[in-house]
């Protein structure tokens, strides 16, 4: 699931992430691990849609700040009962 936190940075800082994007990426991320050469661009490419390494990279330190301030309990997670 996309935090609002990586929607919003995503819009701010270019185009937004779809889902399909996101599971491409998460995927991606498996693949090619942070010893991977060029891991960066790998991973754009295997995200498509015109992604660029930077934005893929960016987009990761967005989501480890976003597990940063949820294990921090900065992020209330919410009640889905």
């Amino acid at each position: 699931m996309e935090s609002n936190s990586v929607n919003s940075a995503c819009r701010a800082r270019g185009s937004p992430w779809t889902p399909q994007e996101n599971k491409w990426f998460e995927q991606a991320l498996a693949r090619f691990d942070k010893d991977t050469p060029d891991r960066w661009l790998n991973v754009a490419r295997a995200v498509g849609g015109g992604k660029s390494a930077e934005e893929v990279k960016r987009h990761y330190d967005i989501l480890l700040e976003d597990l940063r301030r949820i294990e921090s309990g900065q992020v209330q997670i919410p009640n889905y009962r």
